[in-house]
């Protein structure tokens, strides 16, 4: 077991790596930070000073081993924006990203757990058909035609929603149901598949010629069995939410790691977007880390694996 968990551990470390790498070189294409900083026309000591502040004086490749250097200490440098550390930067916004993705998470899972199971059971009938086209319908939805959407019908039109912030609870329930509506869709689907397949196997037929009640059999069996396939469709899920977080932050300008990313990019702050994507990088190893260890506990049969 360990040897498998250190075998992945070192496996998403080397990923995370070479992503990093990518965003250092292709963050430098974008340009100077000078461009956004100075006016034109400012004196050139003043942007040789600027420059040999932050390191933007020397050569790509030297900038890209001091980088390197640093990084083996976990210092990513100032902000050029914020001007603080970029690791506090980053670090500051991701508990909100991370509270958004398990709200989000949380009513996936049980939507789906319960749409799902019911489309199993109803297999083939109206029930089933419904819920089938609405599970296709939400998890082919775009988050971003969906945000606009729940904009200006509930924002605009009925006015019962607003439209940005965190500061009330009706301000999260936008940014929430657009980072959870795809999971929903996706995740009813594999509950259902898992679940037909559970229930029509043996030992589901003996316990209903035992006579133990349909509801026993759904939650505290059929469900029980059908745990993997759901665990590890879901532990992918949450690990890409990310992209729903970056959608939240531009369109209802919600707070956490998305909102971070994308003001580092739009005002070239390359020490920041460095350590954003390292956080997120850290934070999807350790998840898929716990969502192994969960299938673990669930099957032991995958330890031999």
């Amino acid at each position: 077991m360990l040897t498998f968990l250190g075998r992945r551990l070192v496996s998403g470390l080397v990923t995370l790596l070479g992503v990093v790498v990518v965003v250092f070189f292709l963050s430098r294409l974008t340009g100077s930070p000078i461009d956004l900083f100075f006016p034109e026309g400012a004196e050139p000591e003043v942007i040789e000073a600027f420059n040999r502040a932050y390191g933007l004086d020397k050569p790509v490749i030297q900038q890209f081993g001091i980088f390197v250097s640093r990084l083996a200490h976990g210092d990513f440098g100032m902000s050029i924006w914020q001007q603080r550390p970029a690791m506090e930067a980053a670090l500051s916004e991701m508990p909100m990203t991370l509270l958004l993705a398990a709200i989000a998470m949380a009513i996936a899972i049980a939507a789906a757990l319960a749409l799902g199971s019911l489309a199993a059971v109803y297999r083939f009938r109206t029930p089933d058909r419904v819920i089938t086209i609405l599970s296709l319908m939400t998890s082919s939805m775009p988050h971003f035609w969906f945000a606009l959407v729940g904009i200006l019908l509930f924002a605009v039109q009925l006015r019962v929603l607003p439209t940005s912030g965190s500061n009330s609870w009706l301000s999260w329930i936008l940014p929430v149901a657009t980072v959870s509506i795809g999971p929903i869709g996706v995740l009813t689907q594999v509950v259902r598949g898992a679940m037909i397949d559970v229930l029509s196997s043996g030992y589901i037929r003996n316990a209903r010629a035992r006579g133990i009640s349909g509801r026993r059999i759904i939650y505290r069996h059929a469900l029980r069995n059908a745990a993997l396939p759901i665990i590890s469709v879901a532990g992918d899920i949450a690990a890409g939410m990310v992209n729903g977080a970056v959608i939240v932050s531009v369109v209802f300008a919600f707070p956490g790691i998305g909102r971070s990313i994308v003001g580092a990019i739009l005002n070239r702050d390359f020490p920041v977007l460095e350590a954003s994507v390292v956080v997120i990088g850290l934070s999807v190893i350790i998840l898929n880390l716990l969502i192994d260890i969960i299938c673990m506990i669930v099957d032991p049969r995958i330890r031999l694996t």
